[in-house]
């Protein structure tokens, strides 16, 4: 029996919120976290998500569907809307990791990744990068992640939320 993988993943969520909700419908996050565990063996999933107090509820939610929360701070952009930007945290996660997974599955469609990406396909250490949709997925991404990269359009009856009528 080949060897699965012990296999981290690090996922960009307001980049995976925002382009799941572009496509028309909501993720399932629980549903999402069991996927990753099924479909590419992820034995740690990081999300890396800008803190708002009054969120706490949603922090527990995802932690209870198996998510490890990287918090970064938000602060209000010019527009009084919070801003809370992951990406030096999620790349920093990763070399911090490096030498503890097999591979890394990168979740995001952020051109500012390339560099990672690259990074780590030349150490043979990406798995994969999933982007939530194929519109909004950097070119950059695309030319590096090669032919890891997959997209999230066809998940949807897989991973749509769905408000329980019970």
């Amino acid at each position: 029996m080949p060897k699965i993988g012990n296999n981290y993943a690090f996922i960009d969520s307001q980049n995976l919120h925002l382009g799941i909700l572009s496509l028309g419908w909501k993720l399932d996050y629980k549903r999402f976290r069991r996927y990753l565990k099924e479909k590419y063996h992820i034995e740690r999933a990081y999300l890396f998500i800008g803190f708002v107090s009054g969120n706490q509820d949603l922090y527990n939610k995802l932690q209870e569907a198996g998510f490890i929360l990287i918090f970064k701070p938000t602060i209000p952009d010019g527009n009084g809307d919070l801003k809370g930007n992951v990406d030096a945290d999620l790349v920093l996660q990763v070399m911090i990791e490096l030498e503890k997974f097999d591979k890394a599955l990168v979740v995001t469609s952020d051109g500012d990744f390339y560099s990672l990406v690259r990074y780590l396909y030349g150490k043979r250490k990406l798995l994969a990068v999933l982007s939530p949709n194929y519109k909004r997925c950097s070119g950059l991404l695309r030319q590096h992640a090669k032919e890891k990269i997959f997209f999230m359009e066809n998940l949807r009856g897989k991973l749509e939320y769905k408000k329980s009528t019970a």
